[in-house]
């Protein structure tokens, strides 16, 4: 099912030597994810940056079986008190994080919507695992943190 415009460019970093892997090829799947990278190649705080370089199984309830979950990114950020901490992101409308509005209609929207809800769920449960085994953690940031209206 057809849900938009694909959005899809390159990011060029003006820190290059932050960026773990090749900084001439960071991809940005939305207009998000390109302000994301701006902030972590500009931000002071962020030593580290990385995009989809880890891959992670999940078993998804569309299907049941196993694929593979590639997070938006994986970052080192230096916390006050100089505590160094790294976080795997994924960048995601706040309306993905919740369970979609019940419908009177069930329309292909509604079940596109909570398939996309449940598969995001099972991503993100394998992702905290992953994360607390690698002592890691695992945070979904919206709009609401990129400063987005």
């Amino acid at each position: 099912m057809y849900m938009g415009k694909s959005y899809k460019t390159k990011y060029k970093p003006i820190n290059p030597k932050k960026y773990q892997g090749n900084p001439n090829n960071i991809i940005c799947r939305s207009s998000w994810e390109r302000k994301a990278c701006g902030w972590f190649d500009n931000s002071p705080s962020i030593t580290k940056w990385a995009s989809e370089e880890i891959s992670i199984p999940y078993i998804s309830p569309a299907d049941n079986k196993v694929h593979r979950y590639y997070p938006d990114y994986l970052i080192e950020v230096i916390e006050r008190g100089g505590v160094k901490k790294r976080y795997i992101v994924e960048v995601k409308p706040k309306k993905q994080c919740y369970p979609p509005i019940k419908k009177k209609r069930m329309t292909k929207g509604y079940i596109y919507e909570c398939t996309t809800y449940a598969i995001n769920q099972a991503k993100w449960r394998a992702a905290k695992e992953f994360a607390a085994d690698n002592r890691i953690e695992f945070k979904v940031i919206t709009e609401d943190d990129l400063g987005i209206k």
